[in-house]
């Protein structure tokens, strides 16, 4: 059986962990930083260099953000580019309007803890700006963000990159969108819980 194969967009090293269902699938990471050995350095913005059709699945965790408005298209259109006909993309970002919304009915202040995950406490802050302790930690300004998105934005923006069928939702102050190339199969549609039937956007 052919092992599947998976290109981590921005992961910046593979001992942080990934989703549970790329279990057993090659693994390569892509990183602009050298510090954490990625398998492909290069800067997303050129994915369009790699051979095509070469991956099953893209996944893009918490690092489209880090890229302005304009150069977005083009990151994802790598996407596009390197997947094969039947692969897909998770992209996981944060979703600007849930953490707003928290804000307000909070009355938060821009310093104020708006959740916990396994770096720590994310401030206000952190999720429009960019995860404060890791720039001044790194000393890197591109882990600053650039632009945002909600679970909205983030679909239209995958729909626009020629992803035929793509699916959003808002999890945990993340927008999540699995995005495929062309409609999803059985196979897909069981593992992410579509209904059966072809479509194109969904939001959960």
């Amino acid at each position: 059986m052919t092992t599947k194969k998976l290109l981590n967009v921005g992961g910046q090293t593979k001992s942080l962990p990934i989703p549970e269902l790329f279990s057993g699938w090659q693994h390569d990471l892509l990183d602009i930083d050298p510090r954490g050995n990625p398998d492909i350095l290069c800067d997303a913005r050129e994915l369009g260099r790699l051979p095509p059709g070469t991956y099953d699945a893209v996944l893009c965790a918490h690092n489209l953000e880090h890229y302005f408005q304009h150069d977005v298209l083009r990151v994802l259109a790598g996407f596009w580019h390197v997947l094969k006909p039947d692969g897909f993309a998770l992209v996981i970002a944060p979703d600007m309007v849930a953490g707003m919304q928290a804000v307000v009915a909070k009355q938060l202040d821009i310093e104020d803890v708006l959740y916990q995950c396994e770096a720590g406490p994310i401030t206000v802050r952190d999720v429009i700006y960019g995860y404060g302790p890791e720039i001044e930690r790194s000393g890197c300004d591109f882990f600053a963000h650039k632009t945002g998105f909600s679970k909205n934005s983030l679909v239209r923006m995958l729909e626009a990159a020629r992803f035929s069928e793509v699916v959003g939702k808002t999890e945990n102050f993340n927008a999540v969108a699995v995005a495929f190339k062309q409609p999803a199969n059985d196979q897909q549609r069981s593992l992410f819980g579509l209904p059966p039937q072809a479509g194109g956007r969904h939001s959960v």
